[in-house]
């Protein structure tokens, strides 16, 4: 009797790279995209980039024809230079690939085993502060069981808290089904340059889709303070709270989700405070900034605890980097998940 072997994997996914200003770090993030077998295409949108992101992206091109560059010459934001790559694939399945991010060999595939019930399906991330990789690796399990994401825990798990580490649940980068995005007719929010896969994953989730998150298959984060996600501008928050202004006015929604975007918006709303009084007293100096203080009630109590732990920061010198702590998962036990029907 001849024996069965394997079938290979199926290409069928489109990993998607919007890069602005990333020489450093993008050809690794392109090559480990190319070395996923499940992977039919790679596009990197170079969002007019000022360094060598581009000549760096053609680079990393292994020869299969699977590398598509696309170069801008303005810049359009990442959620524009998401949809311009959308626009290009043509595979069934999407991902996003943070351009100085990266997988591990088989994060795809080990993905995929999981059980098909999904629209959108994401693994835990390793993060980490460097060159981590092998370490990263001990983290991997598996998809394991897959459970699911719900409007109102995802929302939830987008509120920061001051002092911890940033775990929010929008840093997830699931695969996604192009056909469910289509039916919707959803794409990224191109008036967004902060949290956008946020957006997007609630309007997904408001639409009925099935979120599913699994154990850790080998996403690796690089966590930096220069990164796009670390930076707040007034406009970004206030795009952010227009956001979920919009949201807050569809009919319709779960209780449950209402209240968490409620408590989202009011969380966003401190932070965009917050903006403003350093943008008055930056622009007109302290006495300004101190009226635009005095008149946010909601928000004052917010703004100076986080103006004098700033204060404290300076006076008392930081300890060295933290390396014993390593490589660290994005879920926590604050992320309320449910088992996956």
């Amino acid at each position: 009797m001849r024996s069965l072997e394997a079938s290979s994997p199926v290409p069928e996914v489109c990993v998607i790279v919007a890069a602005r200003d990333a020489a450093d770090t993008i050809a690794i993030a392109i090559a480990s995209a190319l070395r996923q077998p499940e992977v039919a295409e790679v596009i990197v949108v170079d969002d007019a980039s000022a360094d060598r992101t581009g000549a760096a992206a053609a680079s990393a091109d292994d020869g299969s024809g699977r590398l598509q560059v696309i170069r801008l010459a303005e810049n359009v934001g990442p959620a524009e230079a998401r949809n311009r790559a959308i626009a290009a694939a043509t595979a069934p399945l999407l991902c996003i690939l943070d351009a100085d991010d990266y997988f591990l060999d088989g994060r795809l595939g080990r993905l995929l085993s999981a059980p098909r019930t999904w629209d959108l399906i994401a693994d835990d991330i390793v993060m980490v502060r460097g060159g981590e990789a092998a370490s990263a690796a001990g983290l991997v399990t598996g998809p394991g069981r897959p459970q699911r994401l719900t409007l109102a825990a995802f929302v939830t798990g987008n509120i920061a808290r001051p002092g911890a580490f940033r775990r929010e649940l929008g840093f997830l980068k699931p695969i996604m089904r192009r056909g469910f995005l289509d039916r919707q007719g959803l794409r990224y929010d191109a008036r967004l340059r902060l949290g956008e896969d946020y957006a997007l994953y609630v309007e997904a989730l408001a639409a009925g889709a099935v979120f599913a998150v699994t154990a850790p298959c080998g996403y690796v984060a690089v966590e930096r303070s220069d990164s796009l996600s670390a930076q707040h501008r007034t406009d970004d928050l206030g795009a952010m709270l227009a956001f979920d202004d919009a949201m807050l006015a569809r009919p319709g929604l779960a209780p449950e989700a209402r209240a968490a975007l409620r408590a989202h918006r009011a969380a966003t709303a401190k932070r965009w405070q917050h903006r403003r009084v350093l943008d008055r007293r930056r622009a007109q100096g302290y006495a300004a900034a101190l009226r635009e203080l005095l008149g946010t009630p909601l928000a004052w109590r917010h703004i100076l605890s986080v103006t004098l732990a700033a204060k404290l920061a300076r006076l008392v010198p930081a300890p060295a980097p933290d390396r014993e702590t390593g490589p660290r998962l994005l879920l926590g036990p604050e992320h309320r998940l449910e088992p996956a029907r």
